[in-house]
C-alpha cells in the first residue's frame, strides 16, 4: 500500500477515541498500521496531549499515552511554512502552515472535522475524504 502523510487535526483524534470504529477511528487505525504517517510539530503534539487530557472527555490515561505513542512513533516532525491566509481561529494556523510544509510530498494531507475553518484547498480533507484516498490504492 502507497503511504500518505497528513496533518491531523486534534479534532479528528478525538473523535477517534469517543468513537473507535468511526471514520475518524480508520484515520487513527491508519496512523497505527503506518499507513497514514503523521507529519506535527511540537505545538500540534502538545495541543493533543492537553485536548486529551481534558477531563469533561474522561479518556483513561493509558488510551491516551497509547493513541499519543502510536502517533509519535510514526510520526514526522516539520517545521511551520507560514502563510498570511486569514482564519476563524487562530489555533487551527499552526495546523495548516505544517501541512503546508509537507505538500512537498503530493500524498500530503490536513485531516479535519472543521473544513470550513480552513483555507479551501485539495489537499484540506474530511476524515471520510482521507480514508476514500487511501482506500481507492
Amino acid at each position: 500500500m502507497k503511504k500518505y502523510f497528513a496533518v491531523i487535526d486534534t479534532n479528528v483524534v478525538i473523535s477517534a477515541m469517543l468513537v473507535p470504529d468511526s471514520i475518524p477511528g480508520m484515520v487513527l487505525k491508519y496512523v497505527h498500521t503506518g499507513d497514514l504517517v503523521p507529519l506535527l510539530n511540537k505545538e500540534i503534539m502538545d495541543e493533543y496531549i492537553k485536548v486529551l487530557n481534558r477531563e469533561k472527555f474522561g479518556f483513561d490515561k493509558n488510551d491516551i499515552e497509547l493513541v499519543i505513542s502510536s502517533i509519535k512513533k510514526n510520526a514526522i516532525v516539520l517545521d511551520r511554512t507560514i502563510t498570511d491566509e486569514p482564519f476563524v481561529d487562530h489555533k487551527d494556523i499552526v495546523f495548516y502552515e505544517v501541512a503546508l510544509t509537507g505538500r512537498e510530498d503530493e500524498n500530503s494531507y490536513l485531516v479535519t472535522g472543521n473544513i470550513k475553518h480552513f483555507p479551501k484547498k485539495p489537499f484540506v480533507v474530511t476524515p471520510r475524504e482521507m480514508v476514500d484516498i487511501i482506500n481507492s490504492n
